[in-house]
């Protein structure tokens, strides 16, 4: 993951909230080719950059046990290169590449020799080198010298050295559990070049580095999962909240799969997802419309359509009858996290649950009000509805103030939810939420990145035409909505709670995160064990951008960019390099 997904963790989170009523209508040229992919154009005259973008229709939701984490692998993969890009002689290449592929296949009957060892008792770790054959060892020397024959025919980073070398900017990429985008900011006279790469690497991909690769995924999930002081409870919660459904396994894959998945097996996934009949584009910015269609059929019309479209995920989570709980020691301060059954992204109960959201959340919502101000229970305490493709959820968390327990806070949060059961929503206070609303939305309209990402995830999801059609639906709930939903899904056996409790000696608090929300301490945490992974030059990026990243971050943010900004500051520091 690059500085600029670092960047943008909290922006995919909000582009997924609904729009609220804005006044105004996006107007979108949408034009399909003939092999299925969708092309939708926003031009803007009078800036000199496009935003340019990509989504194809799929995420870890699409997996399947023994694979999980293949989709998020090939966000790494498809900046390797092509036949073009990424090497001096892809005749070689090739060749070296169908070699490491054949040894593969042998070595792997050799690690399966030792899982079988392990699972009889007979060795504890597998890993372990000295439980290796002669004949294993052999085929790795032999594997290792493959890699460095290719690695002298590699152009490393050309696919972005490309890009950088004609002034495009922000180029990167992102999978969640329901899609993977593609994306970079594009000069205007530069608009030919992106649709030859982007086609390119459809069209002619060489998967080069692939077992590399998994090592630098395990890394990205050790840096986000195991380094952060809950990361592994969350995903135990994750597993656990989600009985059957396919968002129970996380989007960076379960390690034992990331190291188990083949070439072969990745292949098959990409020729299924990566089909033009899976895909949509984006560009928002100064074009000519009708010179964008045509590049487009020049282009992007090449790739041959799939040979079936996609299959939707089968398996969908089973009616929870009874509440789960887990508790968990962990290097952080006593929180508790509600979690409750929900409905996915355009059920007609969704508008009502992501006001009702909103209405919990934020420092002038009615969780930090009751439980941070008045109660004095929590230091903070957030909530709102996550619908997902096929699924949803409604999380609500709470951190224990010193003195006082999470189980205070848990018990606190459900009085909130009883009030709102019980008692009808003001009128000024619905109102109030639904101007703030509109004019974060109107804020994420403003700029072409943002509003490129939006399309593009809308066409994901029910299409992009909810960026108008939704709004009315969120505008039009009402407080006996909220009443209605809230005695629905709130429910006791529909629930699963997380206790954390500190571990024993645990740092207290930091204090730089107390003016933030507890969503908000979430994704600093997490951020925080990858700035200290990162070089004096890259924090400097980072500390250069912060003036952007106040820009687009909304008011209710600015004190999550700057405690990111303070660690930042705090790590050139520790390495001699602080202003």
């Amino acid at each position: 993951m690059t500085m600029q997904s670092i960047r943008r963790i909290a922006l995919f989170v909000l582009l997924l909230l609904p729009a609220a009523a804005t006044g105004q209508e996006v107007r979108v040229i949408e034009h399909e080719l003939d092999n299925g992919m969708t092309l939708l154009l926003v031009p803007r005259p009078g800036d000199p950059n496009i935003a340019a973008g990509w989504v194809a229709k799929v995420g870890s939701v699409n997996e399947r046990p023994g694979i999980t984490g293949v989709a998020h692998l090939f966000e790494h993969m498809m900046f390797k290169g092509t036949h073009a890009i990424g090497t001096t002689d892809i005749e070689q290449d090739l060749r070296i590449i169908e070699e490491l592929d054949a040894l593969k296949a042998e070595i792997r009957i050799e690690e399966a020799h030792l899982t079988e060892l392990q699972r009889l008792g007979k060795i504890d770790d597998p890993q372990d080198p000295d439980a290796r054959s002669p004949r294993h060892q052999e085929l790795l020397d032999e594997f290792e010298a493959l890699l460095a024959r290719q690695s002298e025919l590699l152009i490393k980073e050309d696919f972005s050295r490309v890009y950088t070398g004609q002034g495009a900017s922000g180029m990167n990429a992102g999978t969640s559990y329901d899609f993977t985008i593609y994306f970079v900011n594009v000069p205007a006279n530069k608009l030919e070049l992106w649709f030859w790469m982007e086609a390119d690497r459809l069209l002619n991909p060489v998967f080069r580095e692939f077992y590399a690769e998994r090592d630098v995924v395990h890394e990205e999930r050790r840096l986000r999962t195991d380094s952060t002081p809950i990361g592994k409870f969350r995903e135990q919660f994750d597993a656990m909240f989600w009985e059957s459904s396919p968002y129970s396994w996380p989007v960076v894959g379960w390690p034992s799969d990331i190291s188990g998945i083949t070439r072969e097996e990745a292949l098959a996934f990409f020729d299924v997802y990566y089909a033009p009949n899976n895909l949509a584009a984006t560009l928002v910015g100064d074009f000519d419309p009708d010179e964008a269609i045509a590049l487009a059929e020049r282009y992007f019309g090449r790739l041959p359509r799939g040979a079936r479209d996609p299959f939707p995920p089968r398996t969908r989570e089973m009616p929870q009858l009874a509440e789960k709980r887990m508790l968990a020691h962990a290097e952080t301060n006593p929180q508790v996290v509600i979690r409750y059954h929900s409905v996915p992204d355009g059920h007609v109960d969704e508008p009502a649950l992501v006001v009702l959201g909103q209405l919990l959340n934020g420092r002038t919502g009615r969780l930090y009000k009751a439980l941070v101000e008045e109660q004095e229970v929590a230091t903070g305490a957030s909530g709102g509805q996550a619908g997902f493709k096929f699924e949803g959820m409604f999380e609500l968390r709470g951190t224990a103030r010193q003195g006082r327990t999470p189980e205070e806070v848990e018990q606190a949060i459900y009085a909130e939810l009883e009030r709102l059961k019980s008692e009808p929503v003001g009128s000024r206070e619905l109102q109030k939420v639904k101007n703030q609303n509109a004019a974060s939305t109107f804020r994420d309209l403003e700029g072409n990145f943002q509003l490129m990402m939006q399309l593009l995830i809308r066409e994901n999801m029910r299409g992009w035409e909810t960026i108008n059609t939704d709004p009315p639906l969120y505008d039009a709930v009402t407080a006996e909505d909220i009443m209605r939903v809230a005695g629905k899904y709130f429910t006791p056996e529909t629930r699963a709670v997380a206790v954390y409790y500190r571990k024993g000696g645990a740092a207290a608090e930091d204090e730089r995160f107390t003016d933030l929300d507890d969503e908000e301490r979430q994704q600093v945490e997490q951020m925080a064990g990858m700035i200290r992974q990162m070089n004096e030059e890259q924090l400097d990026q980072m500390l250069a951008g912060a003036d952007q990243m106040r820009s687009q971050a909304p008011p209710e943010s600015q004190d999550m960019v700057d405690a990111l900004v303070e660690l930042v500051r705090e790590r050139l520091a520790e390495l001699g390099g602080g202003q």
